[in-house]
């Protein structure tokens, strides 16, 4: 059992910083709640709780916060529609994302002593989906003003700070990588699907992205580590902060370390969207399935909409590169949190955690 005064809420719990932020804070000695529409499939710590939740539900808004003794709050929970990057301008899942938070948070504050709110971001704050991004992005240039629902769920938790007088940390974490399946920006699954596929058809594994795109990223248990800090550092109070492992890399760079982790040979390039190449090939990822006696998930569950994430982060189709999309962490950094990662090894990491528990063929 963690400390009793110390009672965090995590929502969006089975999401990919959902669960690693419920993980980091159980090592850390908190009580952990989690809550979902799904039970959290990744949350590999004993001593969480879990609540069912759908944040659209003002019912359930209200009888989550019933409980009345959280202290802290993760809102890791977002709404995409299908396709996931034209719905990121669109006005419905703008609204949408914004009901979710104000349901959840006026009876949250209500009836619990919140001392914390953490909510997470990302690039999409500096403009990168509409136009090129300063470099590198830092967190005190002026807001890009654009159609997103940043801004909405921005303001409205500091207008409710003000009025409950609790803190709040943004986090903007760049590219996450991690074990969730089913999400909507996670490609370790995409990628090793990919990959299995091509490994059955007979294929060497060619990159299928355009022109080469550098890159940063986060491991998700650095994410949730994070989480941890900014709930319990004064640094962090009322502050945004960017996020990444503290590198830059070339897809290209890592393909060949990805394909030894699959138990292939890194073949010619072989450009075309993932999207498209994962549709056509639901039937052969059903046969990999049986003959691996792989859990049983169909191709549309283990990839959410993560396979429309991976066409643009590949640069899927395209013969130039965009425009950087480079965050500096130095705010972070000076504040205290100074945890760094090995991007390469990160998502070879997280291609064998998908193998080792059977979403994935073994390598």
């Amino acid at each position: 059992m963690g400390d009793v005064g110390k009672h965090v809420l995590i929502i969006g719990g089975s999401g990919l910083v959902g669960s690693a932020a419920a993980n980091s804070f159980l090592r850390a000695g908190w009580r952990v709640t989690t809550a979902s529409r799904r039970v959290p499939e990744w949350v590999t710590e004993p001593g969480a709780a879990y609540m069912s939740l759908d944040l659209l539900s003002t019912a359930d808004c209200e009888r989550v916060a019933g409980i009345g003794d959280f202290t802290h709050v993760v809102y890791a929970s977002v709404y995409e529609l299908p396709g996931l990057i034209a719905g990121w301008s669109d006005p419905q899942q703008i609204d949408t994302n914004d009901r979710m938070l104000r349901n959840l948070l006026g009876p949250l504050c209500k009836h619990n002593p919140i001392q914390h709110i953490t909510l997470l971001q990302g690039t999409k704050a500096y403009g990168a989906s509409v136009r090129p991004m300063r470099v590198p992005a830092r967190e005190d240039q002026p807001r890009v003003e654009h159609a997103n629902f940043y801004w909405r769920q921005e303001d409205f938790l500091i207008e409710m700070a003000q009025q409950a007088t609790f803190t709040f940390t943004i986090l903007r974490p760049q590219l996450i990588v991690g074990p969730n399946y089913g999400v909507v920006m996670n490609l370790p699954p995409v990628i090793g699907a990919y990959g299995s596929i091509c490994k059955y058809l007979g294929l060497p594994l060619g990159y299928p992205g355009g022109a080469d795109w550098v890159w940063e990223a986060v491991d998700v248990r650095l994410v949730g580590n994070a989480c941890v800090w900014a709930a319990e550092s004064p640094a962090a109070e009322n502050e945004i902060f960017n996020l990444t492992n503290g590198e830059v890399f070339s897809w290209r760079d890592m393909w060949p370390a990805i394909a030894e982790t699959l138990g292939m040979t890194a073949g010619p390039d072989a450009p075309q969207q993932l999207s498209t190449f994962l549709n056509d090939h639901h039937a052969t990822w059903d046969e990999i399935v049986r003959l691996h006696g792989l859990q049983p998930i169909g191709l549309g569950d283990l990839l959410g909409e993560s396979h429309h994430y991976a066409d643009v982060c590949l640069n899927c189709g395209a013969d130039t590169p965009p425009p950087p999309t480079f965050v500096s962490t130095v705010k972070i950094r000076q504040a205290g949190f100074n945890e760094v990662m090995n991007s390469e090894q990160s998502f070879c990491y997280w291609l064998r955690a998908l193998q080792d528990r059977g979403v994935l063929p073994p390598g």
